[in-house]
């Protein structure tokens, strides 16, 4: 029977940028975004969109977010990313616009084969469309597509792909229930 051989495993293949860029990457994001130091959120979009990120208007930025390598991320209009949120885009990453994730939730693009002797590196790229909602401490799996207005309630992990307007929770998540939105923007009179 074989076994796992991590002295043969060989990722050589997996080249995500310039190691210079990656170099300083690391360092930015250690000093403006992976911190508790209160720098505005403006100044945070900026430095993510010099280091190739596509992001859109209004996107809330929380402390010590970690993102791995933001040339590969594209955040739409009116998102909140929520502290400590880990954002470990190996590869693509599309969030919608209007979505929120919440503090402490993982997005996770890479795995690994368990099959293969050399446990090698597996990436798929993760979709949010709008209006999602990634609940706390939840953990998003790679290739994974979250339709619109689709809920990963708290502590859950999508390891499949979630229905529009739709609830999901536990691990592995399972469907709840439907999704209904209602307009309380509208002052009911008495």
């Amino acid at each position: 029977m074989l076994k796992t051989d991590l002295s043969q495993f060989n990722n050589k293949w997996f080249k995500p940028g310039n190691p210079m860029l990656i170099l300083l990457w690391f360092v930015v994001n250690s000093l403006v975004i992976n911190t508790y130091f209160p720098w505005p959120v403006w100044f945070k979009q900026l430095i993510l969109r010099i280091f190739g990120a596509k992001i859109g208007k209004k996107v809330m930025i929380k402390p010590m977010v970690n993102i791995k390598y933001p040339w590969y991320l594209t955040i739409g209009d009116n998102t909140w990313i929520g502290e400590q949120v880990w954002i470990d885009n190996l590869i693509e990453i599309s969030i919608g616009s209007n979505v929120c994730i919440s503090q402490g939730a993982m997005l996770l693009t890479g795995n690994h084969d368990y099959s293969s002797v050399s446990f090698d590196l597996l990436t798929k790229p993760i979709v949010l469309e709008e209006g999602v909602w990634i609940g706390a401490k939840s953990i998003v799996c790679p290739g994974v597509t979250c339709a619109s207005h689709a809920v990963l309630s708290v502590n859950s992990v999508a390891t499949k792909n979630l229905s529009a307007f739709h609830i999901y929770q536990g691990n592995p998540a399972k469907l709840i229930r439907q999704r209904i939105i209602h307009d309380t923007t509208k002052e009911t009179l008495p």
